[in-house]
Parts: structure tokens; sequence; C-alpha cells
């Protein structure tokens, strides 16, 4: 028996990425040797120090309801954490954390955005982006971009796209799916033209620990920008605590307050265990990780370009690469003709077994997502794999 749903939630499309990742996943449980190259999730372990402290916290009965934007000390460590890392001061009070740096995002539109508000988006952009745009009742300003600009907005476009309307800019480096990072010069330009109007910046910083020969670096910390920025981190790519569900954001107190008073409606506080595993955590450093992501990012790339019909520009972060595969369209694969980046997708799992993301979710219909966040072994299968595929292209 139905009564009918809500508009808000027959409007909202399931996320691609998690889609196919589950997709892959039934597929490889019934002995399908399928390698996935779609999820963003480390294969590196939790580190030992977070996960002896999630322990210790069971034991100890830390397994109440806390505070809702997080214990303090948890806070307090993030705070000094943000001005290690970028130089920006904020305290416990201007910190709140959340169940993943996906609450957190959402946790910021719902407590800033109106209906009718304009958010604008550069794309390619994270699959949920529009999706929590469209449940805040506001509307995406998509900001194309491609090759020719690093898959990065520049200050004329910015400028171009700013209304009356606008509310929010959606800044997302290292970026998610492209890897793409904004220097400090671009950061720089684009913060002149923000000064000049009244919105705010909603900048996901997730992977910014992960950078390859870059200086990450945060739009907050330009002159007037971090009074309108809400900085959102967590642990679930630095720190591989994807199932641990902690992230947060940091910015304006009046805001954080109201954006705390929205959480404390919906989920409260986020899981106590967690947040004692996540306090751990900060005092972890992996040295392995960077380095042994650059290598496999660099082996993609360089059996990529050995590769007919695909091209790829170097990100500078993340663990993603992005080809283009417009030059396959048109053409077939044993008689199916590949029209579009989906089709493309679809061929490579039926026929090569490599789950990787059409860029169509993305905004971006010409690309694909490779994510690197798996073994040695398993990259060499799937280029192998992708290869042949190409090569038999008609």
């Amino acid at each position: 028996m139905s009564f009918g749903l809500s508009e808000r939630v027959k409007n909202i499309a399931p996320s691609p990425t998690l889609s196919i990742d589950t997709k892959t996943k039934a597929m490889m449980a019934e002995g399908i040797d399928v390698i996935n190259l779609s999820v963003g999730e480390p294969d590196f372990g939790t580190p030992e120090i977070a996960t002896e402290a999630g322990k210790a916290a069971i034991d100890a009965q830390f397994t109440k309801y806390t505070a809702v934007p997080g214990i303090v000390e948890l806070r307090n460590k993030i705070a000094a954490k943000l001005n290690e890392w970028h130089g920006l001061d904020y305290t416990a009070d201007d910190i709140l954390v959340s169940s993943g740096a996906k609450h957190s995002l959402y946790n910021a539109f719902m407590a800033l955005c109106n209906p009718g508000d304009e958010v604008i988006l550069p794309a390619p952009y994270w699959v949920s982006y529009p999706e929590m745009i469209a449940l805040a009742e506001a509307t995406p300003v998509v900001i194309a971009t491609d090759e020719s600009t690093g898959f990065k907005i520049t200050p004329e476009q910015l400028q171009q796209a700013i209304t009356p309307k606008t509310k929010v800019l959606l800044l997302n480096s290292p970026s998610n799916p492209t890897g793409a990072v904004y220097t400090k010069e671009e950061l720089a330009a684009l913060a002149e033209v923000i000064t000049g109007h009244e919105f705010y910046v909603i900048s996901d910083e997730i992977y910014d620990q992960l950078v390859y020969d870059v200086e990450q670096v945060s739009i907050a910390t330009f002159p007037g920008m971090k009074e309108r920025t809400i900085l959102i981190n967590g642990f679930s790519k630095a720190y591989s605590m994807t199932g641990w569900r902690v992230g947060y954001l940091a910015g304006d107190r009046a805001a954080v307050k109201a954006m705390t008073s929205f959480q404390s409606h919906t989920t409260a506080n986020p899981a106590s265990i967690s947040q004692k595993a996540a306090l751990a955590a900060l005092d972890h450093i992996d040295e392995a990780m960077v380095p042994e992501f650059r290598w496999r990012r660099d082996y993609v790339l360089e059996r990529l370009a050995a590769m007919p019909h695909v091209s790829c520009d170097t990100p500078d972060g993340a663990f993603y690469v992005f080809p283009n595969c417009a030059a396959t369209f048109g053409k077939s694969y044993q008689g199916h003709r590949i029209e579009k980046s989906d089709d493309f997708a679809a061929l490579l799992l039926e026929y090569a077994k490599i789950s990787l993301v059409p860029g169509t979710g993305f905004g971006a219909p010409n690309n694909f997502r490779i994510s690197y966040a798996t073994s040695r072994d398993n990259l060499a299968k799937a280029m192998d794999r992708l290869e042949a595929f190409l090569k038999e292209l008609v």
C-alpha cells in the first residue's frame, strides 16, 4: 500500500557511484572476476592507533550520547590541526563534527539555502552535490570546465555566473572526480571576485592531504574569506576511515551554531566510539600513503598514454584519474555501439570485467573516472583489460 511519496524524494536520483559499486560487489559475490575501479575508498587499513582508541572507548563504556557538535577534545584537536595545516584560527565553538563529510555538506546546504537560492557548481562535480542542492530547494548554476582549463573555473566564469540570487559557491579542491587542485594564485583570483559580492563558499577539502608535488591551499586563508567560508573535511580518505563515519565543518560561529541546531534534530551527535578513534587518528600520518598513490597515478597515466581512443590530464590530488573517451563515441565493440560514456562503462563491465564510473553523473559526459585506490596487481590487470578492449573497437 502506498499513499504517495514526497516530491522531494521522488526527484532525487540514487548515487551512481554507490549503485555501480553495489552492482560490482554483487557480481564479485557470484564469483565473477571483476576489477573494481569505481569506489572512492582507500585500500589502506584504518591506522592502528585509531582502531585501538575505538576498542578502548568500547571497553570504557564510552557508548552514550555526546554533545551534538562532537566531544570538545576532538573539536579542539581539529581546530589545532586546521591552524597547523593552513594557519586558520578556529576554536571548538567554530567546529561541528558530523557523521561523515557528506553529512557535513548536507548540514551546510540545509542551513544556508532557501528555496530559489542559487548555488554555483563547477562541473565536473561529485555526484551528490546537485542532489543535496535540490534537497535544500536551491538551484544549481553549473559552470562547465574541461581539460582546456584543467577542470578548474576561471575568475571570468565565476563573475558571469553570479546573480542577485547567488547564495553559495561550492569548491572542491582536490577534486572528485578529476583530481584537479587549485593553485594559490588561482584561488587568490577567485577570492578577489568573491569578496566583491555577498555569498558563502562551501569548500570541500576532504582530499586535502592527498596531493602530489603541489601545495594544498584553503580558500579560507585569503583576506575576507574565512568568515564566509564553510570548510568541509573528514577522516574517510587520508585516514582510511570510511566506515567510521566522521566528518566535520568549520566556519563562522553563528552559521556553525545554526548547523548544530539543525543536526540536533536530525542525527544528533556522531557515533561516540568513532569520535574517539578520530581523535587518535589526528596524531597519525601514514607516510606510505601519498608515495604509493603517486606511484599508482603515474602508472595508470603511463598506461593510458599508450592506449588508443582515450586521453587523460595529470591530476595533482585525490586518487582518481578522469580520462576522456569521446573518441570512442560512434565506435562499436562486438556489435555494440558506443554513443556516450555510459555505454562505454557498461560494455567494459560486461565484457572486460572492469568497473568504473561514467562521467554523466559528474556532469562530464565525455569522461569516465578511474579510482586507483586499489592494489598494483589489480591496476595492472585492469589496464591490460582496458587496453585490449580499446584495441578491439571498430
